[in-house]
């Protein structure tokens, strides 16, 4: 069998050799407070980049770029958009974007095993990882692990985002803010109760005579000891993030990240004889342990450059391009189905695959330029943007090894010692190449103090081929498509306003299973459209409220049962309509209270599928009603100590399609501490963190893969423990 072998860039020792280098770069506490500046500040006010004072944190964000083309305040933003801090991820303890999406109750989920990059569903529709995964509102590549070291902030957009991103599942965006060059000294050591141990660097500078330099370093190196037997492994990360204030009208940034992580990946488990959820297991098993199985590698580079200038006191634009590439080892032993039943056996049997899919390689490019400029006509102001954008994604990779059974095993009794497929794989070979170009508007209009208007549109040219082994053109797919995006707000007071909006997006359609007729057929795109209006109340200045209803329509997709040989063809027939009530808080709501609070109410169903047993279901793996609570105390009488929690509920989601096996409801508990003090003079953190406090067992979700549904279990109580030394 062939091995993959792969070398690291940055183990512990080298990771804290560059944190005691960082002490050349000369920064002092009382330079950084001078300064004014922290660690998400730039210093060019003129190029509209803001900053908070030093040592300030700020207990909710106020504004959001994954909703438009720069920042705009989410008070006057018409969509629905949640914003997670760094500090919040670092009280959290976040390592994955699973952790962060905690906070949030419409997001969700949809495959997402330990071990292996992580996909995600919001408002009920699944994400696409090739277009809804963006860093500093680029797409990048969402197969990977993207790390949050680097991370000033994660931003959602929840819904259909046909203007931001033309082609793009209906679900919404996720964007990664990355943290800008500040003067930042800082060292994170941690561990967890499984042994995992980790190390992380922040280190940053501003220089030149009037401060128009700057550099920021993050590194990090993690021995991860999973919950999971047999599935321990390790990350390495660095990032690079540069300024330059070429003159006080004209910023040129850029951003480099690179990751590698090895790990094996935790398999999900499938339904006993496609009717029964499996009992009595063990979120530590693992189900097949194999000798000769490997770790999935996963590396991956990210970086963007961009340059926004001032042109007068009302017109600025901005050029931006980026490159994402994600490199993925498959070398599994795959537990799925029995016999010729895609699902496990009554009794808990199943197959055995050798499955290997090397050099899985996925690139996206992208370009976009931006002019926003403030005029008049008569007594309307406008706010007018235009754009153009151009992004290219390609997929490289063998056809790899799928169907090499080897054996079988039982989820109760184990899997014994198998023989490893005799198989190889063949060459990689350019599999997909898809390119979109697109010029974009959007307009604001104010018409008064209390009425806005924003009208704006996506006029989108795709173009994809998919190739066979030989280089042949399997499929084509062009579309040439405007999405317009409406919306109105009305502001009865300045801290409030209530918004109404249109939308539409144009998705892809997905590809056949291997199981079905027409495999591997891919379905063509179709348009999804979204209705949305909402409240958005800032009680306070640290304190704000929000309200959303929505609804959204788009084609069904799925395998319809049918005489075909095979029983089943994977078709585009009928509507998904999905209608919910998202509500949320977040901010103080006493000096020494802060709370997050939101909650998510989704009537997810299909009609005039072709299927009776299907129309009128709920969509599997959308739980009706879903809640997320957090809170952060600090306790009187202990300076610098605070308590946090978080309580966390999913109703029952369904694990098939015509609704007969859903997973249970769950509730689950974290609970953590939070302690500053001072050593040596230096501000020092000490974090505590114990997910899923009262040890739970759960499934979390029964996200589909490849058109299989898998159930995957959630983590058993873990403890985690922090310490931030910043100097």
């Amino acid at each position: 069998m062939t091995s993959v072998k792969m070398k690291r860039i940055a183990p512990l020792a080298s990771t804290l050799m560059l944190t005691l280098a960082g002490t050349s770069l000369g920064i002092s506490s009382a330079a950084r407070a001078a300064d004014g500046r922290d660690e998400s500040g730039d210093s060019l006010p003129t190029v509209n980049v803001t900053a908070s004072g030093a040592g300030k944190s700020e207990t909710r964000a106020r504004s959001a770029a994954v909703a438009g083309f720069d920042d705009a305040p989410l008070l006057d933003t018409p969509a629905s958009v949640s914003v997670v801090t760094g500090q919040q991820m670092r009280d959290q303890q976040s390592r994955l974007l699973s952790d962060v999406i905690k906070n949030d109750a419409s997001i969700g989920e949809n495959y997402a095993p330990v071990g292996y990059y992580e996909n995600f569903s919001v408002r009920g529709f699944t994400l696409d990882p090739a277009s809804a995964y963006r860093i500093d509102g680029l797409t990048v590549a969402g197969e990977q692990t993207i790390a949050l070291e680097n991370k000033e902030r994660v931003e959602f957009l929840k819904g259909v985002a046909g203007l931001q991103a033309g082609v793009v599942a209906a679900g919404g965006l996720v964007n990664y803010v990355t943290k800008r060059p500040a003067d930042v000294r800082s060292v994170m050591l941690g561990t967890d109760s499984n042994g995992s141990r980790y190390l992380a660097t922040d280190l940053g500078a501003l220089f030149g005579a009037q401060k128009q330099f700057g550099l920021r370093i993050n590194a990090a190196h993690e021995d991860i000891h999973s919950y999971v037997d047999h599935a321990d492994g390790w990350r390495d990360f660095a990032s690079l993030a540069a300024s330059w204030a070429i003159s006080a009208r004209t910023l040129l940034q850029f951003n480099a990240e690179y990751q590698q992580k090895s790990q094996r990946s935790v398999a999900g488990y499938q339904l006993l004889g496609g009717a029964a959820l499996p009992s009595g297991v063990s979120p530590s098993t693992m189900l097949t342990p194999q000798s000769w199985a490997q770790p999935v590698r996963d590396t991956s580079l990210n970086y963007n450059l961009r340059l926004d200038t001032e042109f007068n006191s009302d017109w600025r634009g901005y050029i931006t391009a980026g490159r994402s590439r994600a490199v993925i080892d498959d070398y599994l032993a795959f537990p799925y189905g029995s016999g010729a039943s895609p699902y496990f056996a009554a009794n808990g049997d199943f197959d055995v695959y050798d499955y290997r899919s090397p050099d899985d390689t996925r690139r996206n490019d992208e370009v976009q330029a931006a002019v926003t400029g403030k005029f008049a006509t008569g007594f309307v102001r406008h706010e007018l943007t235009v754009g153009a954008a151009m992004s290219r994604r390609v997929v490289d990779k063998s056809d790899g090894i799928f169907n090499s059974w080897v054996g079988s095993g039982n989820i109760y009794t184990g899997t014994p010692a198998l023989p490893a497929a005799t198989d190889a794989p063949g060459p990689s070979y350019r599999n997909l190449d898809s390119r979109q170009k697109a010029l974009f508007f959007s307009d604001r209009l104010q018409f008064s103090e209390r009425w806005q208007a924003i009208a704006g549109g996506r006029q989108v040219w795709l173009n994809e081929d998919a190739f066979n082994s030989d280089g042949s053109i399997s499929r084509h797919t062009g579309r040439n498509i405007f999405l317009p995006q409406l919306a109105l707000i009305f502001k009865p007071m300045h801290d409030m306003s209530i918004y109404g909006s249109y939308a539409e997006t144009l998705s892809l359609g997905t590809s056949a299973p291997f199981w079905v007729s027409n495999y591997p057929t891919t379905l063509p795109p179709s348009v999804a459209r979204q209705l949305e209006a909402g409240v958005k109340y800032d009680v306070s200045p640290d304190l704000n409220l929000t309200a959303a209803v929505f609804r959204i329509r788009k084609a069904y997709e799925y395998q319809q049962p049918d005489n075909s040989p095979f029983g089943f063809t994977y078709v585009q027939q009928g509507q998904q309509t999905n209608t919910g009530i998202e509500l949320g808080a977040n901010g103080k709501l006493t000096p020494r209270l802060q709370v997050g609070a939101s909650m998510a109410v989704t009537r997810a169903r299909a009609s005039d599928t072709g299927t009776a047993a299907y129309d009128g279901q709920q969509v599997v793996n959308v739980p009706r009603l879903r809640s997320a609570v957090y809170a952060d105390y600090a306790v009187p009488g202990a300076e610098g100590l605070n308590v946090m929690g978080s309580w966390l509920y999913s109703g029952s989601k369904p694990a098939t399609r015509d609704g007969s096996v859903s997973l249970p409801a769950v509730h689950v508990f974290n609970a953590g501490l939070r302690y500053k003090l001072r050593l040596a003079g230096h501000e020092t953190t000490l974090r505590l963190n114990v997910d899923n406090l009262f040890d739970k067992r759960y499934w979390k979700d029964a996200g589909q893969y490849l058109g299989d549904s898998y159930l995957h279990l959630g983590a058993p109580r873990t403890a985690r423990l922090s310490l931030q030394y910043d100097f």
